[in-house]
């Protein structure tokens, strides 16, 4: 089942994304919190992929259990980093094979352990290579691709960014996923800027739920989102005054409210990244009416 095709503008729908434990020993608690998720009736859950070998094997079979057993529609991240034709065709044959229809093409982060990692010296320099490679050698396959409302960490510039991403659709990108955002308005704005380029495919937009200050500083740093002055001035006053369980419900409030906003706007969808936790992802659905 192809995403693309089941997503509905006039039915609102949620989505998920969880990351495979590295330590296979921790599937059973991983499965226990997709099994309580699956009650927010998600249209797909994302798999990431791990960089250079990492969890590659685990994400492939959590995608195969989703596909199989869990009754959830799967979309595989696949990263270009470390990967070549060979590797990369391998893992799409698999999919393929296992009847997964949906992948998630991203270029991803430079490994951490690599002195002068250079993606110009890969076979996938850019997530737009991965789209062409994906499409030619399985046309079937449903291709999304990641979308930075607040441009990305590494570009030089928003129009080169917006450059890469009108390039990314015309290769066969079929619908957008986007980074963590925490202002509404930004959103909103890098649609209307797509749409001016006559990129129309769906734009689901992705929610990060805040449910520590140290991993929010963390998470941002990694993707560059920015949180509004007057969130965060909120969120440092809770931790002071109340800790981690303050920050914890400040964020998830937020998380609901700007969700909500975004359905009442008519997204077609909202994203939520799990960070792998049920009960936030619980009271936020179950708030929005999933």
């Amino acid at each position: 089942m192809k995403i693309a095709d089941i997503i509905n503008k006039d039915k609102p729908f949620i989505s998920l994304e969880f990351f495979p434990p590295k330590d296979r020993g921790s599937w059973p608690s991983f499965f226990e919190v997709v099994d309580r998720l699956k009650v927010l009736n998600p249209l797909f859950a994302s798999v990431t992929y791990g960089a250079g070998g990492g969890t590659q094997d685990n994400s492939l079979d959590i995608v195969k259990i989703l596909k199989s057993e869990k009754g959830i529609e799967p979309l595989a991240h696949l990263t270009s980093v470390g990967a070549d034709e060979g590797k990369i065709g391998s893992f799409l044959d698999s999919l393929s094979e296992a009847g997964v229809q949906n992948v998630l093409a991203l270029r991803g982060d430079p490994p951490k352990n690599v002195e002068g990692f250079d993606f110009n010296k890969q076979s996938f320099k850019h997530a737009s290579d991965l789209v062409t490679f994906i499409k030619n050698r399985h046309p079937e396959l449903c291709v999304a691709v990641a979308g930075y409302p607040e441009a990305h960490v590494e570009s030089p510039s928003i129009k080169e960014d917006f450059k890469w991403m009108k390039y990314k659709i015309e290769e066969g990108g079929d619908f957008i996923i986007t980074q963590l955002f925490f202002d509404n308005r930004v959103y909103f704005d890098f649609v209307d800027r797509l749409s001016g380029m006559n990129i129309n495919v769906p734009v689901i937009p992705g929610i990060l739920p805040i449910m520590s200050l140290k991993s929010a500083k963390f998470i941002l740093s990694l993707c560059g989102a920015a949180i509004p002055g007057k969130f965060l001035s909120s969120l440092e006053k809770a931790y002071e005054e109340g800790g981690d369980e303050a920050v914890y419900r400040l964020g998830i409030d937020y998380a609901k409210k700007q969700a909500k906003e975004l359905l009442e706007k008519g997204v077609p969808g909202v994203h939520l990244y799990t960070l792998n936790k049920a009960e936030a992802c619980l009271e936020i659905g179950h708030s929005l009416g999933f």
